[in-house]
């Protein structure tokens, strides 16, 4: 993998009906985090419209970045013929959100091995910053749901300090909802509370609009059997609380490991505390 080429230039931004984007974001963000485009970091194919289907098809000059391709290396048949597959089913589902195929960005990632990469995935995603330059970063939680929306986490975080420490203005961060484990049992389409009580604002759907995130999830055909259990009659985001990669983000069991999953949280958080050294960034949080 190897840091794109800054001289992606904005597209035009969609409109929007119904609820604005400073309608239900102003609360949380800077007004300038509302100034300009976005751009939706998501750690596999459909993660988008799972956590922010509403920001898709509202958000102005939107562009979206897959951490990994979605293909495990133990993919039944082949893998290049399943990561095809998901990214066509992602085009698909994009295409009814109003964006263009040229909105669609990938680092390439394997499917659950995004940690392994951190270091050259913050580059990748540092050298989009700077060629796109949005003023909002949508990412996913540190909650230990799965262990490549963790990497995303990881990696937006650690782009945004590295541009800060370089004197450049970094997009702000705002999280989508996810999934995460709480006593015993899986939570889908919540955070994890913050140490800090902050604010969550949650998008109560209409009919249409929980019709349209229904529709583009039915892209999705290859992974309909998961999908089944999230919610669809709203989203929820944050502004981004402060993390220390270093450290479980809840006490027990993660939901990956209870799952049985190849990557282990202690493994997961050692890699983290590696990449931070590589990038000369301090174990504590950051922006």
């Amino acid at each position: 993998m190897r840091p794109p080429d800054e001289s992606i230039q904005h597209g035009s931004p969609a409109p929007a009906d119904g609820h604005t984007v400073a309608d239900i974001l102003a609360p949380l963000l800077p007004p300038q985090a509302l100034r300009g485009s976005v751009l939706i970091v998501a750690a596999h194919p459909d993660d988008e419209v799972l956590g922010a289907s509403w920001l898709l098809r509202r958000g102005p000059g939107c562009h979206v970045v897959h951490v990994t391709d979605g293909a495990p290396r133990d993919t039944p048949s082949s893998r290049e013929h399943y990561a095809h597959l998901r990214e066509q089913e992602a085009l698909a589902a994009l295409r009814l959100a109003g964006l263009p195929p040229e909105r669609l960005l990938s680092l390439g990632a394997v499917d659950q091995e995004a940690a392994q990469e951190f270091v050259t995935l913050t580059e990748c995603l540092m050298a989009l910053l700077k060629a796109l330059r949005p003023a909002l970063l949508v990412v996913h939680p540190y909650e230990g749901g799965h262990p490549d929306h963790d990497a995303a986490a990881f990696v937006a975080h650690a782009a945004v300090a590295l541009m800060a420490r370089a004197g450049r203005t970094p997009p702000v961060l705002l999280e989508m909802a996810s999934y995460h484990r709480h006593r015993e049992s899986l939570v889908t389409g919540d955070f994890l509370p913050a140490p800090d009580g902050r604010l969550v604002a949650t998008v109560p759907f209409t009919e249409a609009e929980r019709a349209d995130k229904q529709r583009m999830l039915a892209c999705y055909a290859s992974q309909a059997r998961g999908l089944e259990s999230f919610p669809l009659g709203h989203e929820r985001y944050r502004a981004a609380p402060r993390y220390d990669f270093t450290r479980p983000p809840h006490e027990g069991p993660l939901q990956y490991e209870a799952q049985g999953g190849p990557m282990k949280g202690e493994r997961w958080r050692e890699l983290a505390r590696r990449a931070l050294e590589q990038l000369k960034l301090p174990e504590t949080p950051w922006h």
